[in-house]
């Protein structure tokens, strides 16, 4: 019964891993609409809200909002202006700054569950809330840094409220478009990452339990959580500067390699016998994590081009939040029902490997999709060509107006 409920309560944080990606089309949207700085604050005010509100309660059917929902979408919304506003201060450099930002998510992913269990054990659920919420809060306060390098044409200053409000409502159709589906690169790949990601977090949110059933481990454990941050820190880094050496769709191949290799780790926990297996298995875990994170930007960028990346990469996030959210509870199910973790391992593995042959196919679509184009029309390939004369940060969410120059 007591396993029963704890892989009951597990649906709540799957609800707001869910919550994050599900919400991602429409930070989109109010991130062009209001700004990085409005968005990310009202987002961090709606986890702290969240959080807080989650301390006071015990039931479990009450945290499904506080904390699956309210903090999930809370998240969301301030989450991602965090990365679209790098686009308005880095221009060379935006994969590296992603990169490094990025990275430091890794260097909590190592401290701060070792410190949560310390609280935890000592102050209970409720109070480790409470200090998580005034991380959030926080939050709240550097959300008021996010100033966007603008400059509005002169011509804007004569224009009407009302002319300014249709503009804002033109502009808020155009985000909402579904062009993108348009492109068949861009349709193969959100499939395959779509099917890919059903087995994404298994390994990464059970492997906990599944060590301590096989192993009885306890001291050992947090090593494992180490060596996962610190080699998707890393990771995160690397494949950062070497996705920006590969030209064109072929950074796809990257993500094809951490799927297959992220299903073949995930298939591989079962059968280690030894702790040290696992912790091999951890460390390319987390470089499989780095590595899909870091070159998500750069292949829409790359598939459907700058003016069309920022709904691409929201598209994608939201087409990824059911998978997700589903993968982990029924791999919690299969325990309920077999009392172990180890088939839930083995069905885990299979959806990112079938999603890594999906995805194998990008780049052959797409050279013969540019090879026919140039037989129909020299002037093909714009969109590279495009992508090359545009600064980054003119085309990102968090610039109001698209003429805007960073």
């Amino acid at each position: 019964m007591r396993r029963e409920r704890v892989n009951v309560s597990a649906w709540i944080g799957a609800l707001a891993m869910g919550m994050i990606f599900l919400c991602s089309p429409f930070v989109s949207i109010f991130t062009d609409w209001l700004g990085c700085r409005k968005t990310a604050m009202s987002g961090a005010t709606v986890a702290f809200i969240g959080l807080l509100s989650s301390s006071f309660t015990k039931s479990l059917e009450l945290r499904y909002l506080t904390y699956g929902i309210l903090f999930g979408c809370g998240s969301s919304f301030a989450f991602q202006p965090s990365l679209v506003i790098l686009g308005h201060y880095f221009q060379r450099h935006l994969g590296l700054a992603n990169g490094v930002m990025t990275a430091g998510s890794s260097v909590f992913s190592i401290t701060l569950p070792l410190f949560l269990k310390k609280v935890g054990d000592v102050l209970g659920l409720a109070h480790t809330l409470q200090i998580l919420s005034a991380f959030m809060f926080i939050q709240i306060l550097l959300s008021f840094v996010y100033k966007p390098r603008l400059v509005l044409p002169a011509a804007e200053e004569g224009k009407t409220t009302t002319t300014k409000c249709l503009m804002c409502f033109h502009q808020y159709r155009r985000y909402l478009n579904l062009r993108v589906f348009r492109n068949i690169t861009y349709r193969v790949w959100a499939f395959g990452v779509t099917a890919a990601v059903l087995g994404y977090f298994v390994p990464y949110v059970h492997l906990m339990n599944h060590v301590k059933k096989e192993f009885g481990e306890t001291e050992k454990n947090w090593t494992l959580l180490v060596c996962i941050g610190a080699s998707s820190g890393v990771a995160r880094l690397a494949f950062g500067k070497i996705g920006d050496c590969i030209p064109g769709p072929k950074k796809i191949y990257l993500q094809v390699a951490s799927f297959w290799v992220l299903g073949i780790m995930s298939i591989v926990i079962p059968l280690c016998n030894v702790f040290e297996g696992l912790i091999a298995v951890c460390i390319f875990l987390g470089l499989c994590d780095g590595c899909f994170i870091t070159i998500m930007a750069p292949i829409a960028f790359e598939l459907v081009g700058p003016r069309e990346a920022s709904q691409a990469i929201g598209f994608l996030l939201g087409m990824m939040a059911i998978p997700m959210t589903m993968g982990p509870p029924i791999a919690g199910f299969i325990d309920d029902f077999f009392g172990s973790y180890r088939l839930a391992f083995y069905l885990a593995g299979i959806p990112p490997i079938v999603g890594g042959f999906v995805l194998f196919l990008v780049p052959i679509i797409h050279y013969r999709m540019t090879k026919r184009k140039k037989k129909e029309d020299p002037s093909t390939d714009r969109m590279l060509l495009a992508s090359e004369n545009v600064l980054n940060g003119d085309m990102l969410p968090g610039n109001p107006n698209p003429e805007a120059r960073v």
